[in-house]
């Protein structure tokens, strides 16, 4: 790449692809800090972009708003004058940043990994590849572009305030017991373990290793009545933080000692913040959608049929696995856990 690049980069939606790109625009900047990125993103993920070190600019894309979110994506992006537009999106819906970017260069995914046709409005492709795990397909851009991906990093960073915040309520909390956080919901129904099992889990971190537990995430309907599952089964009872605020989330995953979630974005960002995972894992693949090289001793993997060999390709979903994974299972990685990866009291790595 020559230097003094503008860059847009397209990556709307949800919210563990949008942390996946993060070491791409901090690869970017630290390659020529005279670049400027702009980064195109829908209203939900846009607050992990929130002052970004490595971001220039941030345009929310409201696609909801239909044709009026349309124009109000044009006029934001009218008269910025892009160089190169990055698309990290295989749907259509990120054809029209792309295209308004008005870049000359417009890179994305080769054809037979992207949908809806969206490989027709790019005039720079990856060359093809199987798939494989969502960070490496997005490592393939810096490759493609010659710019070094190494060291990997997320510099995903609190404000003053938030730590203030954050502090005051871990403070109140107690900070003499390691806190587990635990997501018990996805976007996606199959991709839930049960809510019974989770009261059982529980119960056991709380009465066998003396932990505090607490259930995140977000604020929907279908969130809350899972969380009253636990609480109805459970004889502990875990601390609620559930809640629609993002920047929350993080700072409440990186205070915690230790995270339990099935494939969701929590997972990414407590990965993102160096916090370990225990991941559960069955309707989809660890190995294209786990936290990216990180505590994969911990992972439960009911996906990856006993005796066949993990293959990060595979992407097709499987049905009535998350009800294989047991409460022992999990148990046995949260000694792990406390064996190998968790520290004193107080969270991960920022």
């Amino acid at each position: 790449m020559a230097g003094g690049e503008r860059i847009c980069l397209v990556l709307l939606t949800g919210l563990g692809d949008v942390v996946h790109g993060l070491p791409l625009v901090n690869a970017l900047k630290r390659d020529d800090p005279t670049r400027r990125i702009t980064w195109v993103v829908e209203p939900m993920p846009a607050p992990l972009l929130q002052g970004h070190a490595a971001l220039d600019g941030v345009v929310v894309y409201h696609k909801k708003r239909g044709l009026a979110g349309l124009r109000e994506l044009r006029r934001a992006l009218r008269g910025r004058r892009f160089d190169l537009a990055i698309n990290l999106n295989i749907y259509f819906k990120s054809v029209w940043p792309t295209v308004l970017s008005g870049a000359p260069v417009r890179l994305g995914f080769d054809r037979e990994r992207s949908r809806d046709m969206v490989w027709l409005f790019h005039n720079r492709r990856l060359p093809p590849r199987p798939r494989q795990h969502t960070q490496d397909m997005f490592l393939e851009f810096l490759a493609t572009l010659g710019v070094p991906a190494d060291p990997l990093e997320w510099r995903m960073e609190l404000t003053d305030d938030e730590r203030v915040e954050q502090a005051s309520f871990f403070d109140r909390l107690g900070r003499d017991r390691p806190v587990v956080s635990i997501v018990p919901a996805t976007a996606n129904p199959k991709k839930d373990w049960l809510a019974d099992r989770f009261a059982q889990v529980v119960d056991a971190l709380e009465h066998d290793f003396g932990y505090r537990t607490m259930l995140v995430g977000g604020p929907s309907e279908r969130e809350r009545a899972i969380a009253d599952v636990i609480e109805a089964h459970a004889s502990a009872t875990p601390v609620r933080a559930l809640g629609d605020s993002i920047r929350r989330l993080i700072w409440l995953l990186d205070g915690s000692d230790l995270v339990i979630a099935p494939d969701t974005g929590p997972v990414h960002i407590a990965r993102a913040l160096g916090v370990p995972v225990i991941g559960l894992y069955g309707h989809t693949n660890p190995w294209r959608v786990g936290p990216y090289h990180w505590c994969q001793d911990l992972w439960v993997d009911a996906y990856t049929d006993l005796g066949a060999v993990a293959d990060p390709s595979a992407w097709d979903p499987k049905q009535g696995r998350m009800e294989r994974i047991t409460v022992d299972e999990v148990l046995e990685r949260v000694e792990r856990a406390r064996l190998r990866h968790m520290g004193p009291p107080g969270g991960g790595a920022t």
